[in-house]
Order: C-alpha cells, then sequence, then structure tokens
C-alpha cells in the first residue's frame, strides 16, 4: 500500500476535472492505501468542493485555511502552495503527490518537487506498477506532444506526478471522506512570486475548456471572413469555436481560440475540425474527445487518421450544408 496526497483544484463549478483525473490516478497507485486530498482556501466554496472528494476516491481532505485577503486565495502563488502542499505531504508520509497537468498544476508540482530535491514527472497516464513496498513507481507519460509515450522507473521515497489533461476518465468510487481544517505556515518568500492580476479574456458563449461540442476552424478557412461557417454551425451547436496555431499566427483569431499543445486542452463530446490538417501538437490538445468529424480536401491530411468520421470537402461548401440541415430538421 503507499499514502497519496492530490492536490485538487478548483473552477467555478467546484473541483475541476483534471484534479479529478488525478485523484483516479491517485486510487491505482495508492493500491489499497489511503488518498488524501487537499485544498487549498477556507469559506463555502470550499466545503462543499472537499465534501464531493469522498465520491472520487480520496479517504481524507485536508482544507488549508487562510486569510481571507490572503494572495493566495485572490491570486495564484505558486511557491506558497507548493510550501503548503510539502509541508502537508511531509506530515502525511506520503508515498506519491499528484496535480492535475495543468499549466498551473504543472507549475505548482514542480515547485514542490524542487522544495524537497525530489524527481518530477509531468503529464502521466498510468503509475503505480511495480511492488508498492519498495521505493520504486513505474510511470507511463506522454512527451513531444503526446505522440510519444515514455515509461520510466521512479526510484524515490517520495515520487511528484501531475496527470496529464483529459487523458484518463474520472472514475466514481462512492465512498465518503472525512474532513480536516489546518492552517498552513507562510512566510513573504512564500509569497514573492504571485499574481496581482487579472485580465479576463472577451469570451463570448460557450468556454472552450469545457464545451460539449467545439468546431475549430484552420487554415483551410482562407481568412478571418472565412470563420463565417464555422462561427454559424458552433452556434447552432451551441458549441465553442476553436483554431489552430496557424489561424492564430495569422491573425484570424484570438490566441484564446486556440487548441493545441501551445493552446487548450479539450474533451468535448464531439469535435469537429474544418480545413486543420492535423499536426501533432494540435492533436496533443484535442485526445480527450469522445468523438471526432474531419472536414478537409485532402483525403491525406493526418487528421483523418485520427477522425472518427471524415467528409472529404471544402468547408465553405460543406459546413453551411451541415447548417442548413440542422435547421431544416428544426424547421427553422
Amino acid at each position: 500500500m503507499r499514502t497519496v496526497l492530490v492536490l485538487a483544484t478548483t473552477d467555478d463549478t467546484g473541483v475541476d476535472r483534471v484534479s479529478l483525473q488525478a485523484l483516479t490516478l491517485g486510487v491505482t497507485v495508492a493500491v489499497g492505501g489511503p488518498v488524501h486530498a487537499v485544498l487549498i482556501g477556507g469559506g463555502s466554496e470550499a466545503a462543499r468542493a472537499a465534501a464531493s472528494l469522498g465520491e472520487w476516491g480520496a479517504t481524507a481532505v485536508h482544507v488549508a485555511e487562510v486569510s481571507a485577503g490572503s494572495p493566495v486565495l485572490t491570486g495564484f502563488a505558486p511557491d506558497a502552495m507548493a510550501r503548503i502542499v510539502d509541508d502537508l505531504a511531509t506530515s502525511l508520509g506520503a508515498d506519491v503527490v499528484i496535480g492535475a497537468g495543468t499549466e498551473a498544476g504543472n507549475t505548482v508540482m514542480a515547485r514542490v518537487a524542487a522544495r524537497a530535491g525530489l524527481p518530477f514527472a509531468a503529464n502521466c497516464i498510468a503509475a503505480g506498477s511495480g511492488d508498492p513496498s519498495r521505493d520504486t513507481l513505474t510511470v507511463t507519460r506522454q512527451r513531444w506532444g503526446g505522440s510519444l509515450l515514455e515509461e520510466s522507473a521512479i526510484r524515490t521515497d517520495r515520487a511528484v506526478l501531475t496527470v496529464a489533461p483529459h487523458a484518463l476518465t474520472a472514475a466514481r468510487t462512492g465512498g465518503t471522506a472525512t474532513i480536516e481544517t489546518f492552517t498552513p505556515q507562510l512566510d513573504d518568500a512564500d509569497l514573492t512570486v504571485r499574481v496581482v492580476d487579472r485580465i479576463p479574456a472577451a469570451v463570448a458563449g460557450v468556454s472552450l475548456a469545457e464545451a460539449k461540442v467545439v468546431v475549430t476552424g484552420g487554415r483551410g478557412a482562407g481568412s478571418a471572413q472565412g470563420f463565417a461557417p464555422v462561427v454559424e454551425l458552433a452556434d447552432l451547436l451551441g458549441a465553442a469555436v476553436g483554431c489552430s496555431r496557424a489561424v492564430t499566427i495569422s491573425g484570424w483569431r484570438p490566441h484564446t481560440d486556440q487548441v493545441g499543445q501551445t493552446g487548450t486542452k479539450i474533451a468535448p463530446d464531439l469535435y469537429i475540425l474544418a480545413g486543420v490538417s492535423g499536426a501533432t501538437q494540435h492533436m496533443a490538445g484535442c485526445k480527450g474527445a469522445k468523438l471526432i468529424l474531419a472536414i478537409n480536401k485532402d483525403v491525406d491530411a493526418p487528421v483523418m487518421a485520427a477522425a472518427d468520421y471524415a467528409v472529404i470537402g471544402d468547408l465553405h461548401e460543406v459546413l453551411p450544408a451541415i447548417s442548413e440541415e440542422i435547421r431544416r430538421r428544426r424547421g427553422a
């Protein structure tokens, strides 16, 4: 058995999906041992989030309560968060510490490892093979934008991992967890690096990261005006609009719309790619998609190998036809 600690982070809906996926990995790694979760920040929202974690595999939830005006709560303070996680892992005697493989999660977990002089394995999709009674943990992780899987043995008293976003399906265990609150010890040095302000992106409609349906246009759109059929179909489906890196480089769409390794990683139920070639970096951002429909004039485009369904044709002809058929069936 292993003792596992998972850093759970929240979004507007509660505990975010990647943290729940990290808990699922934690249950596997623990091999029947205790799975602890830590939430940073007090108040009613943290209490509700903590209460939900038992259902996803946590046996104990530790809520780090800091003052209401603390930068740890009002902004992102990765060194402070890392100290909280590291101190708690030490007090629990954790064998493995896991976080979400988001930009924030990787930032915090890298600092957790650095504080303790431990190895850090990012973007894991599996872990836990090997003898849990020994200080060796085998992990499988994504490399090179997900085009390569690496299997490694980590030999250490405590392994620090993050889980690749949407590479695992969060699994409910139906359990319950004890909830404890504690006050972490922090000093000014822990708050030297922190986010002091955020300027929200101007996003209309559905959030790209959380959308159940995403319609993405690529270089094949031809221009900023060429995105009109993409936006039209997205509106009809209640979907988010995405784009490829080539589109943002051309200035046709903002970077906030970009899907891929250097953009947003998504996991929709349906992903429609129109005029997207399917470069490795782009496909690394949509590995969690349940169903992929590719629309491209090039039958040999790399995206075709990843598509569940494909339409060979010009997006400026295919997308309007789909939109028209949707309207016809809806009687509009």
